[in-house]
C-alpha cells in the first residue's frame, strides 16, 4: 500500500502479526506464541504482547522485525523498542514490547504493517553484539581526516563470528559451494587450517557467505538485482544495498557494525581492548616500530612468534585475548573485508548505516600481520578495489538475529 503522511486522528499503523519463530537450537514446542498487537489510540506507540516458553538455561535474544509491505521483506531499520526485548529476556506470559513508531518511521501510515517476533540462541562460534549507540571515529585526534567527523550510530543487535574465518571453515563451505552452482575467481589460501583464510576478493567473500547460508539451510543475503530472486553465485557483481536481504543469512558486517563490534562495548578506546590505549606484541599480531608513541612493544618488526618459515606470518585465530564482546583478532592478523563502499562519514547520527550507494573501494578494517600499530586502531579505515587480493586480507561473517 502506498505510504501516506500521518493525519491527526488517523491510525498510524494497522498491526498484523506474522511468523512466530524459534531458533533451531530450541525444542520445537518452545518459543514465541500468542502475539497480540495494538496501537494506542491517538499516539505513535504500538504495544506488542506475547508469551514466551523455554527450558533453556542460557540467555536468549528476543528481536522484533517490522515489514511495511505485507511481509514481503522485514527491512525497516526499527530500533525504538523497549520492554521485554533484546538479550536476556526470561520466559513468561504476557511479555510486553513497546515500539515508538515515530522514531523509526516518521509521518508514515500503512494498513499493511507486519511484525515478526523471534527468539534465538547464540549460534555456535559466534558472539552477540547487542543493540545500542556507539561513538564512531577517532576520539584521540591522532588519526587522519577520513576517521572524522565523530558521530553517533544506533546499531541493531547482530551475531558476529568470534574468529576470523579460518582456512578450515572456508574449505568446508567452498567444497559444498562448487558442487552446488557456485564459482569463485580465486578462492582463498591459508597458512594452516586454524589460521585465517586469506587472499580472497570481496566478490568471493560475498558469494562464500551466500554458500554458507545455503549449506546450513538459511535464506541467502545477497542477490543480483533489486528483485532479490537470483542468488549471487558467480562472477563479479557490484551488489547494491537494495539487493540485500538484510534480515537473512550470513553476510559481511557493515563498517559501522564492524567498528561497534571491535570496540567491545568500551567507549573511546584506541584499540579493541580496555585498560590501556597502547599496543604490544602480547596483544596482537602486527608490525611494530617506533613511529607511534602508543606502540610500546619490546619486540619490533613482525611478530617474533609467527615470523618463521614462509610468509604470510599469520597467527592461529584466538591466540590473543578477546575483546569485551568475546571477539578475537579485531586488531591485527588479517584485514577484514566489510560491506560498505569507502566514502566520507556523515556528520549526523544514523541508524544502521550501510555506507555510500557506490564507490571504487570496499572497506577493509582492523589491520594485519604486516600492518603498523596505527592501522590496528579501532577507528582506522582502509579499502581496496573489490577485486583486490592480499595475504593480509581476510574476513568474518555476521548473522542477523531471529534465524
Amino acid at each position: 500500500m502506498k505510504r501516506q503522511l500521518h493525519r491527526p486522528g488517523a491510525a498510524l499503523l494497522a498491526a498484523i502479526t506474522l511468523g512466530l519463530l524459534a531458533a533451531a537450537s530450541l525444542p520445537a514446542a518452545e518459543g514465541i506464541s500468542n502475539v497480540r498487537v495494538s496501537q494506542r489510540p491517538g499516539t505513535n506507540l504500538v504495544d506488542l504482547h506475547y508469551d514466551f516458553s523455554t527450558t533453556a538455561t542460557n540467555p536468549l535474544l528476543v528481536a522484533v522485525a517490522v515489514s511495511t509491505n505485507g511481509g514481503n521483506s522485514y527491512d525497516l531499520p526499527a530500533t525504538h523498542f523497549s520492554g521485554d526485548v533484546g538479550f536476556g529476556v526470561t520466559a513468561g506470559t504476557n511479555k510486553w514490547i513497546v515500539w515508538d513508531a515515530l522514531g523509526d518511521w516518521p509521518d508514515r501510515f500503512s494498513t499493511n504493517v507486519f511484525y515478526r517476533i523471534t527468539v534465538s540462541d547464540v549460534p555456535p562460534g559466534m558472539a552477540l553484539i547487542p543493540a545500542g549507540l556507539f561513538r564512531m571515529g577517532d576520539t584521540f585526534g591522532d588519526g587522519y581526516s577520513g576517521e572524522l567527523p565523530l558521530h553517533t550510530n544506533q546499531i541493531s543487535a547482530f551475531y558476529m563470528d568470534k574468529f576470523e574465518v579460518t582456512k578450515a571453515l572456508w574449505d568446508g563451505v567452498y567444497q559444498w559451494a562448487i558442487t552446488n552452482g557456485y564459482s569463485f575467481e580465486y578462492g582463498a589460501q591459508g597458512k594452516a587450517t586454524n589460521h585465517p583464510a586469506h587472499s580472497m576478493t570481496w566478490y568471493d567473500t560475498v558469494k562464500w557467505c551466500n554458500a554458507r547460508s545455503q549449506k546450513e539451510g538459511r535464506t541467502p543475503a545477497y542477490y543480483t538485482s533489486a528483485a532479490q530472486t537470483a542468488v549471487y553465485r558467480s562472477g563479479q557483481v557490484d551488489v547494491q544495498t537494495n539487493w540485500v536481504k538484510w534480515s537473512s543469512g550470513y553476510r559481511l558486517p557493515t563498517e559501522a557494525e564492524w567498528e561497534k563490534a571491535a570496540r567491545g562495548g568500551a567507549s573511546g578506546q584506541r584499540f579493541p581492548w580496555s585498560g590501556t590505549n597502547n599496543i604490544t606484541h602480547s596483544m596482537a599480531n602486527y608490525y611494530s616500530d617506533t613511529g607511534s608513541a602508543y606502540d610500546v612493544s619490546p619486540t619490533r618488526g613482525c611478530h617474533p612468534t609467527f615470523a618463521t618459515g614462509n610468509s604470510p606470518y599469520t597467527s592461529p585465530v584466538g591466540y590473543f585475548a578477546a575483546n569485551g564482546y568475546g571477539l578475537y583478532d579485531m586488531a591485527g592478523n588479517v584485514w577484514e573485508w566489510c560491506w560498505d563502499w569507502y566514502g566520507s562519514y556523515s556528520s549526523g547520527s544514523q541508524t544502521d548505516p550501510r555506507g555510500p550507494p557506490s564507490g571504487s573501494y570496499r572497506v577493509l578494517r582492523g589491520g594485519g600481520w604486516v600492518s603498523l600499530a596505527s592501522f590496528c586502531r579501532a577507528a582506522y579505515r582502509s579499502g581496496n578495489y573489490p577485486t583486490g587480493r592480499s595475504s593480509g586480507y581476510g574476513f568474518r561473517s555476521v548473522l542477523p538475529p531471529g534465524q
